[in-house]
């Protein structure tokens, strides 16, 4: 863990090798002391060396940008650069050496860089989102006359006067962040929790790398829905568990992949991974918005319905109770997220990376739809309806795989028989 600020630790909280909760205090920092001397009264919090350090170290000055004279000017003097073995500090500002080191390779002046980490700290991220936006060395190194070139692309050599800098060499790349509106009578703040922090940085990073599509199908789940009345008494005396739609839609599921391979795989470079087993992630929302954890399932290709009852509700309870270990919710090479337990129909699921797909799956809703019997004759009936919702990785996953891995899931979640699912 980098330290948010230079000092000496003049308290260890957390002992070498003991397993705490994200965003837990792990030490206490004196800004600015020795280590020979004198401890202080009372050790102040990271939160506290934190804004010391600001006070302390002021910002980098923002130089102005300087009009185009009339006349050739001689080029100003470069500033001297910091050292890259600084790794860390620049401008009051703590960067890794990581970043340093990036930061020199592209030219780039850290401070001018926005930061997400502690205590404003410019991440590896950070720094690599500023260069894929379109920073450039150029825009954060001093303003130097353009090369004799014109605009079109002409060349300017023999010319007697040099070309005026372009536009990009005048306004840097970085727009300053303007400062926050100040609130009103009806707003207050929210920061972030870890776990949100965690959601937020894994979200983006998802739909950065796989180019999402949705496909939409409808499913008659009115045999289900006849299926799991017949049953549910039944397995709560056996069992002990409360069999619900969603675990007949996992069973499904697991059986429709075994079918279409490509929709449980990982993409690695230009190759992709497929798994002969299935891990199942199971999306569990936290109680009053503080979050979403993915417990796994793990290996539910073995398991039947009562099966995948039993471990769906362990893991959701532990889940909610914060008893998951750090196992239980990585690996998984699927996912499943049910926000039809809340009303909705229909929804476009963001793919939990490395995965390729999520399964979304809806409200089921009782409504009139146009049936057909054995011998051809239409009518119109009362049907319990449900939407599944695929997101997939265009990169790996084309439209008819999808549609055609969807259909399967349909056709058995409105044929199947007793046997087959609880078998």
């Amino acid at each position: 863990m980098p330290s948010p600020a230079s000092g000496v630790v003049t308290k260890i909280v957390t002992a070498e090798g003991e397993t705490v909760d994200v965003g837990a205090l792990l030490a206490q920092i004196e800004v600015g002391g020795t280590a020979g001397g004198s401890a202080p009264a009372a050790p102040a919090p990271i939160e506290q060396a934190q804004q010391t350090l600001a006070e302390e170290i002021p910002p980098a000055p923002v130089a102005a940008t300087p009009s185009v004279p009339d006349t050739p000017a001689p080029a100003p003097a470069a500033p001297q650069a910091a050292p890259a073995a600084e790794g860390a500090m620049g401008a009051g500002r703590f960067v890794s050496p990581v970043v340093a080191r990036i930061a020199a390779d592209q030219g780039i002046d850290p401070s001018t860089v926005p930061g997400t980490g502690t205590g404003g700290r410019v991440t590896k991220k950070d720094i690599l989102a500023f260069i894929e936006g379109g920073a450039s060395a150029q825009a954060s190194a001093p303003v130097m006359p353009a090369p004799a070139t014109s605009p079109q692309g002409a060349s300017a050599a023999g010319a007697s006067t040099p070309a005026a800098p372009t536009p990009a060499a005048q306004t840097p790349a970085a727009t300053p962040v303007a400062p926050p509106a100040p609130l009103d009578g009806g707003e207050r703040v929210v920061n972030f929790n870890p776990m949100r922090k965690a959601i937020a940085r894994h979200m983006v990073e998802s739909t950065h790398t796989s180019p999402h599509v949705t496909s939409t199908m409808e499913v008659d789940m009115t045999r289900v829905v006849r299926m799991r009345g017949a049953l549910k008494a039944e397995l709560q005396a056996q069992w002990g568990v409360n069999v619900t739609f969603t675990h007949f839609a996992i069973r499904a599921l697991i059986d429709a992949i075994a079918h279409w391979p490509l929709i449980n795989a990982e993409i690695r470079g230009d190759s992709a991974v497929i798994k002969s087993y299935v891990n199942l992630g199971i999306a569990v929302a936290l109680d009053n918005g503080e979050g979403l954890i993915v417990p796994v399932l793990r290996n539910a290709e073995e398991k039947n319905l009562v099966g995948i009852a039993r471990g769906v509700k362990d893991l959701a309870d532990r889940a909610r109770n914060k008893k998951l270990s750090p196992d239980e919710v990585s690996g998984g090479t699927f996912t499943l997220t049910n926000p039809g337990i809340f009303g909705a129909v229909h929804g476009t699921p963001i793919i939990n990376q490395p995965q390729v797909a999520i399964l979304d799956t809806e409200a089921i809703i009782k409504r009139p739809v146009v049936v057909t019997d054995s011998e051809g004759a239409d009518a119109i009936a009362i049907r319990s309806m449900m939407n599944l919702c695929m997101s997939y990785d265009h990169r790996l996953i084309d439209g008819a795989y999808a549609v055609q891995f969807l259909a399967h899931l349909k056709r058995s979640l409105e044929t199947w028989d007793e046997a087959a699912f609880v078998g």
